[in-house]
């Protein structure tokens, strides 16, 4: 059974209708590609960062639980802080080497830019 909070139907504000039953939008979790067919892209940012560098990975297709696992095993094996959000990896530092190599060890298909 669906949960049934009341905080899920703050915009419904009264149905006259006996056989009403509320439907939320739920949004649909995009299926996690293999890593044999991923493209992933390694580019190195300095825009709107004050001047310090950042590797970026892009083009990830999945879901965000997934993009958070691969996020944490880079930044684990780097031994550096990031995020991970709609797609993109962001790690701190010049790390587009040893990323390269990690995602290549892991069966991703990776271009550095």
């Amino acid at each position: 059974m669906k949960n049934n909070d009341w905080k899920d139907r703050l915009n419904v504000v009264y149905s006259t209708n006996p056989d009403f039953k509320f439907e939320s939008e739920e949004e649909e979790q995009q299926e996690t590609l293999p890593n044999e067919k991923q493209k992933l892209r390694i580019e190195l940012d300095k825009r709107n960062r004050k001047g310090k560098s950042v590797t970026l990975i892009t083009g990830y297709i999945g879901s965000d639980d997934d993009l958070a696992v691969l996020a944490k095993m880079l930044k684990t094996k780097c031994g550096s802080g990031g995020s991970s959000r709609c797609g993109e990896i962001l790690i701190q530092g010049d790390f587009r080497d040893k990323i390269e190599d990690i995602l290549k060890a892991e069966g991703y298909k990776t271009k550095k830019i």
